[in-house]
């Protein structure tokens, strides 16, 4: 009996996903530049056919994945400039990127994937496509923390320093859980949020 059009349809996404995780893996792994089609094929335990079925070239996914990134981004961007008090908002996004980064689902991957995009623009346009998001975000949270220094919620200092120093923890975790796996006593949101919280009582 052929399969219906939304069988179909469920089938791609379900391979997509496969591909998309798989080649994750293996750009976190090799780096893009090292990386073949073969070997997320491989990763992935599809045939390389399949994988240019979606995709023309491996540029065109590693792409893919950053659009994935650039998403994410906006969706941080809103969230962190949305209604409620600064300290919540942040707070929820701690708690949940350190529960994605705990749960070894290829979170930790992904942002050394686009990491690797940024530093090293390979394939070419890779920072041009993701480096406005991320400065959207990263002013959105500076913002966040000014009024949350005026509310009285995080310690004084200066928004950027603040926002510079918390993102790079965030970083050093992902790059701590890559090399040390479980292993890694990944901190409570509370003792991340020190570096916003520092001096303030109660």
């Amino acid at each position: 009996m052929p399969r219906t059009a939304e069988q179909n349809a469920a089938l791609r996404a379900a391979t997509l996903e496969v591909i998309q995780t798989a080649a994750v893996r293996v750009f976190a792994r090799r780096g893009f530049a090292a990386s073949t089609v073969r070997d997320i094929a491989r990763e992935a335990d599809v045939s390389i056919g399949s994988i240019y079925r979606h995709y023309a070239t491996k540029d065109e996914l590693y792409l893919a994945l950053l659009d994935q990134a650039v998403a994410g981004l906006v969706a941080l961007t809103a969230e962190i400039s949305g209604e409620g008090r600064p300290v919540d908002l942040i707070r929820a996004f701690t708690a949940r990127f350190l529960a994605d980064v705990t749960a070894d689902d290829g979170a930790a991957e992904f942002v050394v994937v686009v990491n690797h995009g940024v530093t090293t623009d390979t394939p070419p346009g890779t920072v041009e496509r993701i480096v406005g998001a991320q400065r959207s975000m990263w002013r959105a949270f500076e913002e966040c923390v000014r009024h949350g220094q005026a509310e009285g919620e995080f310690g004084s200092g200066d928004p950027a320093e603040i926002t510079a120093c918390y993102f790079a923890t965030l970083g050093g975790l992902t790059t701590m859980r890559l090399a040390l796996g479980a292993e890694l006593a990944v901190p409570d949101v509370h003792i991340v949020l020190r570096v916003l919280t520092e001096g303030v009582s109660g």
